[in-house]
Formats: structure tokens, sequence, C-alpha cells
């Protein structure tokens, strides 16, 4: 039996684009989207597997970032690159199909940390920090989950406390922050009223140095393993009036909301990296794989799933195209964030295991990348919102009834 044609595609986005993808996006966000591949393929392809095996993450790579161009890509102004919404989208995609844990410190850094800055932080606070942390000399972490409180941020128990002299004394513990322990800067997020009352939530930029400060890995992880999620502790941090985000837009939990919707709206685009990586490894495979004289690739079980595979791939970059030409217009929406989100993790998360089944037993080991993808979407998909929480989003779009507790109301 001869060995199947394999078509070469012209499009940037390679083999898996067969509606036309490419034609949707500049020369200039091609060009910054195949500036980003090529930093994986030097920087991070070649290590990624030693990365994920050993659970380290190299802080090495920081300043190699900053020198890239995508450590606040979005914003404007103090150092930062300025970038299109559909720019910073295709390198979120180019670094995930590297891996989750490198797409995740640049939307922990840029998204979270230097997005709360730059959206509710003083001048003084924005001219101190990011310049450094676009250029990758500084880190950062975003301090907002806790033990007990996940999805529902409002019940946090940290707490924010001004003395007679205007400094301010916060108590309390942060979970599954990213990057704590090499973080330089916290965002935490307290509250500074009655506790279950989320009106009273504040930001306060905290330098990791301060007394009381401290942050602890989480080790044991099956997912995530070349990244950093860690526990932070805080105990009697004092810290001076000015520390607090003071912009109006950072009163309540719309102010860590609008940097969450920032990190979700990369997860749209990186969600799809890690899908066309698996689809790409597995096409590799099974065009070079023989079994019983022939190709794994021309037989019809083959074809039909690859087949699947990439009408949900090029849904998935139809869906955040969509979504990011939206977020540069202005126009952008949550119940928008929450389809892209919600609808793009789980077709990656499928596309993964499925190309994981295709490898058989190869598919268990580093050599091949997408069990390790499959594994880092379970934290993707559950992080910056589970999937019930952008349900439910949804469902209140659709009908103007909140349902997130058993009091909803209209």
């Amino acid at each position: 039996m001869s060995t199947p044609f394999h078509a070469e595609s012209d499009s940037f986005l390679g083999r898996v684009d067969v509606v036309g993808l490419d034609a949707l996006f500049s020369e200039q966000e091609k060009a910054t989207a195949l500036a980003v591949r090529a930093f994986v393929d030097e920087h991070i392809r070649p290590h990624i597997a030693s990365w994920y095996e050993d659970a380290v993450f190299p802080r090495e790579i920081v300043p190699e970032m900053g020198r890239l161009g995508v450590l606040g890509m979005p914003y404007a102004g103090y150092g930062c690159p300025g970038r299109s919404a559909v720019e910073y989208g295709l390198a979120a995609q180019e670094l995930e199909a590297g891996d989750s844990g490198l797409r995740t410190f640049v939307s922990v850094q840029g998204s979270l940390a230097m997005g709360a800055i730059h959206k509710h932080g003083s001048e003084e606070q924005k001219e101190h920090w990011l310049p450094r942390m676009t250029a990758g000399e500084a880190v950062g972490c975003f301090g907002l989950t806790e033990p007990g409180a996940g999805s529902d941020p409002a019940s946090m128990t940290t707490t924010a406390r001004q003395e007679a002299g205007g400094d301010w004394v916060l108590n309390g513990t942060k979970r599954w922050i990213g990057l704590g322990t090499i973080a330089d800067v916290a965002i935490v997020w307290a509250q500074t009223g009655e506790i279950g009352d989320g009106r009273g939530v504040r930001g306060f930029v905290v330098p990791t140095d301060t007394p009381g400060f401290t942050a602890e890995a989480i080790t044991g992880k099956l997912s995530m393993r070349a990244s950093i999620q860690t526990e932070l502790h805080l105990e009697d941090v004092r810290l001076p009036a000015d520390a607090i985000l003071p912009a109006d837009s950072a009163i309540g939990l719309k102010g860590p909301f609008q940097c969450l919707n920032e990190a979700r709206y990369g997860i749209v685009w990186g969600a799809m990296g890690a899908a066309r990586d698996s689809f790409d490894a597995v096409l590799d495979y099974t065009m070079g794989r023989t079994q019983f004289g022939a190709p794994l690739a021309s037989y019809q079980l083959t074809q039909a799933k690859l087949a699947d595979m990439a009408v949900a791939i090029n849904r998935g970059y139809l869906l955040a195209h969509q979504i990011g030409r939206a977020k540069d217009a202005g126009t952008l929406t949550p119940a928008m964030i929450s389809t892209g989100k919600l609808d793009n993790c789980r077709v990656a998360i499928g596309i993964a295991r499925d190309a994981r089944e295709m490898l058989g037993g190869n598919g268990v080991t580093l050599e091949h990348s997408p069990l390790r993808h499959a594994n880092n979407l379970e934290s993707v998909r559950t992080y910056e919102g589970t999937d019930e929480v952008h349900q439910l989003t949804l469902g209140r779009h659709l009908t103007g009834i909140g349902a997130f507790a058993p009091h909803a109301t209209r």
C-alpha cells in the first residue's frame, strides 16, 4: 500500500487550517505569532519535558520573555508593548502550544498583576512597577483565591484594617496563587468592611519582602508541573496608606473581576494552542507509524478522528477571533468571554485526550505532548472560573436571573 499524500499548508496555523483562517489575520498579527513560535521552538520545546518531569519553572526565561515583548502585551505606556488584543491572543496560543505553564506565567504576570496596577493603580505604583515587570526584571502575583473561597470571592476572610496613622494591616491566607514564591510584588485583595460583603474588597500592592508576608509552593501536582502555584500567608503585614489601589474601578469585586476577564481572554486563545499542538503531534505520528502494513493515517478510523479534531480546532479559532476583534473594538462582554473560555477549554482537553489515545502506549510518555497538554488543561479548565461558573454567567445573560447561590435573585 502506498504512503498517503501529506498536504502541506501555507497557513501560518499549519495543516489544521481547513477553512482559510489565515486570511482573517493581518501580516503584523501573523508576524507576531511566528515570532513567539520561534521563541517557543528555541527556548521551550527542547526543555519542556524535563521541566515538567522535574516540576521546574525556568526562572531564567523571564527576562527573555520580557525581551520578546509578551509581558503586559496589551497595555500601553510605562514601557509596556501596547499591542492589540488579537496579537496578544495569538501570542498566548503559541506559548500554550509549548506548555500551559509558560502561558500561565505570562497571564499571571501581565493580565493579573500588571493588569491590576495598570487599570487601578496610582501613577507612582505604575511608574515604580510596570517598566520593571514588562522587562521581566520583577515578577508579580495576584492574591485573590483562598482555601475556602474559590468561586465565591465575596466570602474571602483576608482582612485589611486601617490604623489611626493611615497604615494598613493585612491578615489572611491565599491559595492557588501563581508565582508567589518568586514574586517581587503581590496584588492582594482583602476585605476592608464586613466579611462576606464584596463591596468592601480592595486591592493592595504588597512588596513580598514586607515583614509578615510568606509564600509556600504547592507540591504533588499532577498538572501544571512546569509552573508555580503557591499559598500566601499574611500575618500583620503592615503597609503604608498609599499601598492601596486607589482607583474607583478597584472598589469591590469589580476590581479583581476586570483583571480575571483579561486572563480569561488569554485562555480562549491559549487553549487552542494546546489543541493545535496535540493535533500536529498525532498527525505526524500517524503518518509515520506503520501497523498491519500501512501507516495509521491511511485507516478510516484515524482519518475520521483527525477530521473531527480539525473541525473543532477551526471552530475554536473562529470563536477566539470573533472575541478578539470585539475586544479590540471595545464591544467585548462577559458573556463572550465565558463562551470562549468554556467551550475552547472543553474542546482542547477533548482533543488532547483523543490524541493521547491515538498515540497508543507511547502517548503516556513525555516524548509526546498530548497527555501533558491534557493534564495541564485540567487546571486551565478550572482556574479563572470553572465550567459551572461560566455556564451560570451565560445563564444569567440569557435569562436575567442570577443563579450563583441558592437564594437566586432577579
